[in-house]
This record gives structure tokens, C-alpha cells and sequence, in this order.
């Protein structure tokens, strides 16, 4: 079986030696023949993309491996869910995945059964954090908090943009002159037309009940 193997150090200073020499090791113990070594050096685990983990990926997608070998699964991952998406995209393949130090393979009964549990987990953290976000917004709301970003819009910015429209401004150039955007410009000469053409319709309304 043809496998890829993954490893990463965060600083230029640290060696990925070690996990060579030990996934190097295991995949002679276990028969693998290694199809390419990817190594990003001195490249933060955070970093959604990494340029040796991306070529794995796209290898894995072009189905020239068969097994991915990591030394740890923060060597690999830069987050739980990021691992998950990764281990899904894994199985979706027919890829599996092998975890060194974890002692952790998705071929095997025990490391499917693992999968499922992290799974479960990256999961329950997902509702957990749905819910709290749901009570935060819930709470909010009952003290009279406004949610969403604050308007740009006042008496004053809308006064000056009709000015600036009596004056045969496009709606572009109002926009630039005033720094917000042309649509938020279009509603408001939209909303101040619209109280133009109700204002007569009141008055003469109230002329007719007199």
C-alpha cells in the first residue's frame, strides 16, 4: 500500500527528524511503501493552509496514496473539526488515516470506533456552542440590547445626500462624496421619495375629515 507521510514543526530551529525516523520505521514494520514525504517546516499548525498539506490533500484526492501517516494528530490538524472534515474526506476516498503516537488506525475495528467517538464529540462541542450562542442572543433581546452592526445612516448623512441628488449627483458619486455604499445611497433616496409622496396624502386626508 502506498502511503504519504505528514509532518510539521512550527519553528525553522526544530527538526522533524524524530517523526521521520518513527513513521519511517513504522511503514517498513507494516510493509508500506512510502510514495512521498511532506514536510512543512517552520509553519504555525494554526494556518489554514499549509503548502505540503495541501499537496497531500490534493495527492489524497487524486488517489495516489492509500494511507496518510501522521506522528500526532496536532502535527496534522489545526483544530478538532478540521480534523474530522479531514478524517471524513479520508474515509469518503478510501484513504486511511494512522495516527503514530495515538496509536490510532482507521483501518482497524478499534480506530473506526475512535473515529466515531471524535465524531461524536466534535459534534456535541458544535451544539454546545450553538446553544450558548442562542441564549447569548435570547438574553440580549429581553434587555433591550440591539443586535447587529450599527446603522451609518442619521437625519443629517440623509439630508445631505438629497442635497446632493437635487444637485444631479449619480448615485456613484454621492457615495464617494459621502463614503458609504451606492446601494445603501439608493435606499435612502429611495425611503426619502417615498415620505415625499405620503406627506400630501396625509394632509389631504385630514382636509376631508375636516
Amino acid at each position: 500500500m502506498r502511503a504519504g507521510i505528514y509532518t510539521r514543526v512550527s519553528t525553522e530551529s526544530q527538526s522533524i527528524d524524530m517523526q521521520l525516523l518513527d513513521l519511517r520505521g513504522f511503514a517498513k514494520q507494516k510493509d508500506f511503501k512510502i510514495y512521498k514525504e511532506y514536510c512543512d517546516i517552520g509553519i504555525s499548525g494554526s494556518k489554514d493552509s499549509r503548502p505540503q498539506l495541501d499537496m497531500l490533500m490534493d495527492d489524497a484526492r487524486k488517489k495516489k496514496i492509500d494511507i496518510v501517516l501522521v506522528w500526532k494528530f496536532d502535527r496534522f490538524a489545526r483544530s478538532t473539526r478540521h480534523l474530522i472534515n479531514a478524517l471524513h474526506e479520508f474515509n469518503h476516498l478510501g484513504i486511511h488515516f494512522i495516527s503514530f503516537m495515538e496509536n490510532i488506525d482507521t483501518s482497524s475495528p478499534a480506530g473506526k470506533v475512535m473515529f466515531t467517538i471524535i465524531s461524536a464529540m466534535a459534534e456535541f462541542e458544535r451544539d454546545l456552542i450553538r446553544e450558548r450562542v442562542k441564549a447569548g442572543i435570547g438574553r440580549a433581546r429581553q434587555k433591550g440590547v440591539r443586535l447587529g452592526r450599527p446603522s451609518l445612516m442619521n437625519d443629517e448623512l440623509k439630508e445631505t445626500i438629497g442635497k446632493l441628488r437635487e444637485g444631479r449627483n449619480s448615485i456613484r458619486a454621492i457615495a464617494k462624496k459621502v463614503k458609504i455604499s451606492p446601494s445603501l445611497v439608493h435606499k435612502t433616496l429611495s425611503d426619502l421619495e417615498n415620505k415625499k409622496a405620503i406627506k400630501p396624502g396625509i394632509r389631504e386626508s385630514s382636509k376631508k375629515c375636516a
